[in-house]
């Protein structure tokens, strides 16, 4: 993978998985796909966290009914610490804001959360099989989605899709090379 932008974004990655982690590539490569996924759209000094799970159907059907209200398994899931996300259920949650203050104190070295990112690897490993891809190539797109969301990047509208799948590119191409390359 090329250089490695955003250096001040710190991405911790966690892998749950029952069937064990053999497929699941290191943790400073996935790191990397998230930090050219943000570089496509935040400034090269930004400073941030970033958490990523790499989990299991089941876990990640569970998030996806919890906090959007779709009882399915997806891809990738984000949870953005500044963007609220779009809830697809038919019966919207009554959930009361909790009273917490609008900003919560972080000691001084501690960077500011951007959010959390949760991968679903069998269904990854479904859809690059689908696609006759290697699984690196459909992970890195997946974190880079997820990484694109975090920053309220979205594909609802026509516009919007074209304009996150540009930035998807541009960021797949830094992480694997330009096409024709």
């Amino acid at each position: 993978m090329p250089t490695n932008p955003l250096s001040d974004i710190t991405v911790s990655v966690q892998a749950v998985l029952v069937d064990g982690e053999a497929d699941v590539p290191p943790a400073d490569w996935c790191a990397a796909a998230i930090r050219h996924g943000l570089a496509q759209v935040l400034a090269p000094q930004t400073i941030g966290q970033v958490s990523l799970l790499i989990t299991d159907d089941e876990t990640v059907r569970d998030l996806n009914r919890e906090y959007r209200g779709l009882d399915q398994t997806t891809d990738v899931l984000s949870f953005s610490a500044q963007h609220s996300g779009h809830w697809e259920g038919t019966v919207n949650p009554e959930i009361s804001e909790p009273d917490w203050p609008s900003d919560w104190p972080l000691p001084d070295d501690e960077p500011p959360p951007l959010g959390d990112i949760v991968v679903s690897l069998p269904q990854a490993k479904r859809q690059a099989f689908q696609q006759g891809i290697p699984l690196r190539r459909e992970l890195a797109l997946l974190l880079v989605h997820g990484a694109l969301h975090l920053m309220g990047h979205d594909h609802y509208e026509d516009n919007e899709r074209q304009a996150m799948q540009d930035l998807e590119r541009a960021a797949l191409d830094a992480i694997f090379g330009t096409p024709g390359n």
